[in-house]
């Protein structure tokens, strides 16, 4: 069984068979299940608009620096 993800949130929705079936071909083509599918067309949705916050990506960091006087310059 696989793990959940506490972030991941269900719910119900509702389309129709037309939308539904093309979902499901452009899913088969793009190799994803049809939920990952979904996921993918709201996330990227959500970035073309700019409605999801800025994420650091791996290896990135915050890096504090002192100036001369030996303060924080962040």
């Amino acid at each position: 069984m696989a793990k959940k993800d506490n972030n991941t949130k269900s719910f119900i929705l509702r389309v129709d068979a037309d939308t539904m079936s093309a979902i499901e071909k452009w899913a088969a083509d793009e190799f994803r299940s049809t939920n990952g599918q979904l996921q993918w067309i709201i996330t990227e949705a959500l970035r073309k608009e700019r409605r999801l916050p800025k994420q650091k990506t791996k290896g990135e960091a915050t890096i504090k620096t002192n100036n001369k006087d030996g303060n924080n310059t962040d």
